[in-house]
């Protein structure tokens, strides 16, 4: 009599697509990797294993009841770090509120779709949000919209389940927020261990550098040293006139360039100032008086804000009266023969706001990139930085507790994130994403013959 047949063991070969892609996703989020680049690649492999078009990383950031899309897949790279919903808007938002998965077969008809006009969405009306859950709560979500057909609830599960090991990443990543501020110091000596802060895009790249603060004339103008004769300030002064009015010329050509002249047409007034003989002529009295250059351009700048306020409050006098002084401050610089008093080359410059100063002085330093703070709310912010075309984030909350001068940044606009004191794998990564796209442009340059 034959005992009982034996169990054949049933190997899952390659070439279940699905399987397959679902191992490469887990082996992937298995290895230690810099949140950056779980933030470019998951939503890819996320996309790719459940047939989606779209797949997005939502992280909750702020006092905790904001949701910021900063990974994405399917939709336009403009969209990372300005997508924001609260926490309970939308069907993302509601998933986060619940701590609990939520699909829709046509988003459109949920009671809680938030639409996006830019993003094009409608496109795909089979949508999953799982929450992407932390010992205390959500810490973010993922989403992911596709055509048809709606998701299985074996959907819903697995995705549920590769959420968890994405949680671990968001947490080491150590988002500061104001709940964790008070946690997080600075070490000693006034260095600061790695920070990652976030803000919105403007420029979108990745760059590296060590920062330093933007630079702006001293309040009290030094006194002109005894060797410089009146002749010589007034030859500087006036070759700071004319040097600055080149500038504007040309910044006013990269603006035609980029088809931002509308958006640019405030530098027409400085290139009428820049023009207007008078205001030349009370700078250099005074310079021939003895005055400083410094004190001199004072002069000007007071001058055109009593003219401002001398009758009654003129809105565009005011105006008028800060670009002088920004126009001023700007001579300044230019004029200074205190290398001390411009900013390091090839840093990233951090500042509370940014004007035409920057286009005229700091741009001569070449930065790498600018971050702005939660104060940079100027309605020329986002076209000085465009013409300016460097990566650049603004509305960064907290970046001067959390940073100094010399500190080493990355600044990753793609996603919207500030990280100081980047640790070796981030660093790494940039690097080689620079040899990547050097090895791309040589072999695109090279041409058969």
């Amino acid at each position: 009599m034959n005992g009982p047949s034996e169990s054949v063991p049933h190997v899952y070969a390659k070439g279940d697509a699905r399987l397959d892609e679902l191992l490469e996703l887990l082996s992937f989020a298995a290895t230690p990797m810099p949140l950056v680049r779980l933030l470019d690649d998951l939503p890819r492999r996320f996309a790719k294993l459940f047939g989606a078009a779209v797949c997005s990383v939502y992280l909750v950031e702020g006092d905790g009841q904001e949701l910021v899309m900063r990974g994405n897949v399917g939709f336009t790279s403009k969209a990372i770090g300005q997508v924001r919903l609260n926490v309970g808007e939308g069907i993302t938002g509601k998933a986060v509120e619940y701590l609990r998965p939520i699909s829709a077969e046509l988003a459109q008809s949920h009671a809680a779709y938030k639409h996006f006009g830019t993003l094009g969405e409608e496109r795909y009306p089979a949508f999953l949000a799982v929450p992407i859950l932390g010992k205390n709560g959500a810490l973010g979500a993922i989403v992911v919209q596709r055509e048809a057909p709606a998701f299985a609830k074996a959907d819903v599960e697995l995705a549920c389940a590769i959420g968890s090991i994405v949680a671990g990443y968001v947490r080491q990543a150590e988002l500061i927020d104001r709940q964790r501020e008070r946690a997080a110091t600075r070490s000693a000596g006034g260095g600061t261990r790695k920070v990652t802060l976030t803000g919105r895009p403007v420029v979108l790249g990745r760059v590296m550098g060590a920062m330093a603060a933007m630079r702006r004339p001293a309040a009290h103008a030094p006194k002109r040293k005894v060797e410089a004769s009146a002749k010589d300030e007034a030859k500087r002064l006036k070759t700071a006139f004319d040097d600055a009015a080149r500038l504007v010329t040309r910044w006013q050509g990269r603006a035609r360039e980029l088809s931002l002249t509308e958006g640019a047409a405030f530098l027409e007034t400085y290139a009428l100032i820049l023009s207007d003989a008078r205001l030349r002529d009370v700078a250099l009295d005074e310079v021939a008086k003895g005055e400083p250059i410094a004190k001199a351009l004072l002069s000007v700048a007071r001058l055109a804000t009593r003219a401002a306020t001398a009758f009654a409050r003129d809105s565009f006098l005011e105006e008028r009266a800060k670009d002088i002084e920004d126009l001023c401050d700007a001579l300044v610089m230019i004029a200074a023969e205190d290398p001390r008093a411009r900013v390091p080359s090839k840093a990233v410059l951090v500042g509370d706001n940014i004007g035409v100063f920057d286009l005229l002085v700091s741009a001569h330093a070449e930065p790498v990139a600018f971050v702005l703070s939660e104060r940079a709310q100027g309605p020329r912010t986002k076209v000085l930085l465009e013409l300016l075309g460097k990566p650049s984030l603004i509305d960064v909350t907290g970046v001067f507790r959390w940073a100094s001068d010399g500190d080493l940044a990355l600044v990753d606009a793609d996603h919207g994130l500030f990280i100081v004191n980047p640790s070796k794998s981030e660093i790494a990564l940039l690097r080689e994403e620079r040899r990547e796209a050097k090895r791309d442009e040589n072999r695109t340059s090279v041409r058969p013959t």
